[in-house]
């Protein structure tokens, strides 16, 4: 069976050499140019062709990604070679987590019955933060089976703070209350 990349460990190796070479600014942002490069389909197709050369593959991807850190170059020159550019978005990710973590911000999910807007996420975020003493970055869902309310997770952490969950909640307490 084929092993399969993991973008996990490639950025942990970025992550831990741009730290090291405290390049980690300039390293977030060519993953990110790179993660975007590749959700070209016509590029991809191009550099997935078996038929055309390395060199060529090379000069494209120069080209696409501009001025960027040698790491970053160097990472989708391999992932190139691997056959796994698809995963530079999962790079780029783990990436931003070990960066995020670095800085002291932890990644959360918030789930809603509805969209929040930009502003209504900012709030969230600002207040959960409070509340726990640290910087929190949501990744933000939407569940309408909450019917109202909110649930966040963060780490270990869960705050169900959902209408769902209080009227199941009311619910268990009525029919205890009929069992006496």
């Amino acid at each position: 069976m084929p092993k399969r990349a993991s973008g996990k460990w490639y950025g942990q190796a970025i992550f831990e050499l741009a730290l090291e070479k405290e390049a980690l600014e300039s390293c977030q942002k060519g993953l990110d140019q790179l993660a975007e490069l590749t959700q070209d389909e016509s590029l991809m197709a191009l550099m997935e062709n078996p038929k055309l050369p390395f060199e060529a593959k090379e000069r494209l991807l120069k080209e696409g990604l501009g001025e960027v850190h040698p790491f970053v170059l160097n990472l989708a020159l391999l992932l190139v070679n691997k056959d796994s550019l698809r995963i530079s978005g999962a790079v780029c990710y783990q990436y931003r987590l070990l960066f995020d973590a670095h800085r002291g911000v932890e990644h959360a999910e918030l789930t809603t019955a509805i969209s929040l807007d930009e502003k209504d996420k900012e709030i969230f975020s600002r207040r959960i933060g409070e509340i726990l003493g640290r910087k929190v970055a949501f990744d933000f869902q939407v569940d309408p089976s909450l019917i109202g309310g909110f649930i966040a997770r963060i780490e270990d952490t869960l705050i169900d703070g959902s209408v769902r969950q209080n009227l199941d909640s009311l619910g268990r307490s009525l029919l205890e209350m009929g069992k006496s």
